[in-house]
Parts: structure tokens; C-alpha cells; sequence
């Protein structure tokens, strides 16, 4: 008996001394981080990154008939600004080009406005039609990112987020044809039709953005907020991405 109470004293003489400890260390406040004191020399600032994804339009009409692997591919120089008071956040500006294409399925879009005063779709499924047929826009861009990265001594072995915009100005727009063929799909003449036109094409491109991922890889997503096509001159079209990003040094 005398040894089971001197076994229940001592445990609860060590319950009492555990339990003191843990409400000392639990009243401590947790020391925060100066993250203003993190050395930057040599973190990778993302100065360079490549964009290759999937490209689509939001609000296209049943009439446009597309298909294949639309894509778009965007390459971008970049400056990295971090906070002074927390390196974990940065503004990232930078300026780039961007080129997408998007792939019809027996379709002829009269870019030029040969046809009337409006950029026009037209269906050709039942007539002759290019096998492969495509429109290309190019952009140079100005894009501008609130940046977030978890550990900011060593981004290539951190999460990363960004979100921004990008202001863009139409380069160049051209639609592209190859291989002729008849209705019942035998080649007519397989040549390579080339038309280039801006005119129906809203020149300036207003762009939100949005970036997750791990060191160098990670998914990006961009959407056009302003009318891809002049108002009144074709379809109310936004254009939006999204695929793999690689940045980087």
C-alpha cells in the first residue's frame, strides 16, 4: 500500500512540474521573424519567364466552329522590387511579347473585309475550305505583378503566388490556310494562303493574371477584360489562357 502511494505522490508530483512547464513555455510569446534583416544577394528574382498554354475565347457564338489545340506562347523580362520591410511580397514589371493562336474547324474569317464592313465568320463545311486554317495575334505587353514567395533567400526552394495585369498593343494580326480542299475533303491545291489585317482588332489589350507554383515551375491563368473585337465589328469574343510557366535567374 505504502508503495503504490508513494508511486501515485510522485507521478503526481511530476504531473504538476510537466504541467507548470507547458503553461510557462505557452505563455511566451513566439518570437516573429525581422524579415527585413533576410540577405538578398543571391536569390534568383525571376528576371526571365516563358508562358506555353492553352488559349480560348469566353462568350464565342455557336456559329464559329474551332478545333485542334488552340495556343498561346508569351516570353517576358522582368523586374523584381522587393519590400523593404518583408522580402516575402515584391512588384514585379516587366515588358514581353505574346502570340496566340486559334484554329477553325472549315471556316474562312475575312479579316481584310473583302466581303462587307465587319470582321465575318463564315461556314464552309459545305463548300471548298483549307484542310488547316488559323488566326495569329501578336502583342507587345507591359506586365505588372503583387509577387509573394514563401521563402525569400532561396525563391528556386519556395511557393510562389502573383497576381497583376498586363497592357498590351497589337503587332501584328493575320489569318493562315493550308492545304484546299473541296467539300468531300480531296485537295484541290495544297498551297499556303496568308492575310494580315489589324483593322477590325481592338489594338490595346487590358489583361488580369494570376501565377502559382514551386521554384522555376509553376500554372498561369490570364484573361482579356476589354473587347478583343472593335465594338459593332464582330463578335463580343474575350480571349483567355491558361498552361505552364517557367521563370526564372
Amino acid at each position: 500500500m505504502k508503495k503504490i502511494l508513494t508511486l501515485f505522490v510522485a507521478l503526481a508530483s511530476m504531473t504538476a512540474v510537466m504541467a507548470q512547464d507547458s503553461t510557462k513555455t505557452a505563455a511566451e510569446p513566439k518570437k516573429k521573424r525581422d524579415w527585413s534583416k533576410v540577405k538578398l544577394t543571391n536569390r534568383p528574382n525571376d528576371h526571365f519567364m516563358l508562358q506555353l498554354g492553352y488559349n480560348s475565347w469566353s462568350q464565342i457564338p455557336d456559329t464559329i466552329n474551332t478545333k485542334g489545340l488552340p495556343r498561346t506562347f508569351n516570353v517576358y523580362f522582368m523586374f523584381d522590387l522587393p519590400f523593404k520591410s518583408d522580402p516575402r511580397f515584391s512588384v514585379g514589371i516587366g515588358v514581353g511579347v505574346g502570340s496566340d493562336n486559334m484554329y477553325f474547324d472549315k471556316m474562312e474569317i475575312d479579316i481584310t473585309g473583302r466581303r462587307g464592313n465587319t470582321l465575318g465568320f463564315r461556314n464552309l463545311a459545305d463548300t471548298n475550305h483549307f484542310k488547316k486554317y488559323k488566326l495569329n495575334t501578336t502583342f507587345a505587353e507591359a506586365p505588372i505583378e503583387l509577387r509573394f514567395v514563401s521563402n525569400p533567400e532561396n525563391t528556386n526552394r519556395s511557393w510562389k503566388f502573383a497576381v497583376g495585369g498586363k497592357v498590351g498593343t497589337m503587332l501584328s494580326a493575320h489569318v493562315k490556310g493550308k492545304t484546299l480542299q473541296s467539300r468531300t475533303g480531296n485537295t484541290i491545291n495544297a498551297y499556303t494562303m496568308k492575310e494580315k489585317s489589324k483593322r477590325y482588332f481592338n489594338g490595346t489589350r487590358l489583361s488580369l493574371t494570376a501565377r502559382a507554383g514551386y521554384g522555376a515551375l509553376g500554372i498561369f491563368a490570364s484573361y482579356q477584360v476589354n473587347a478583343f473585337v472593335k465594338e459593332g465589328f464582330g463578335p463580343d469574343v474575350r480571349p483567355f489562357q491558361i498552361g505552364l510557366s517557367l521563370s526564372g535567374l
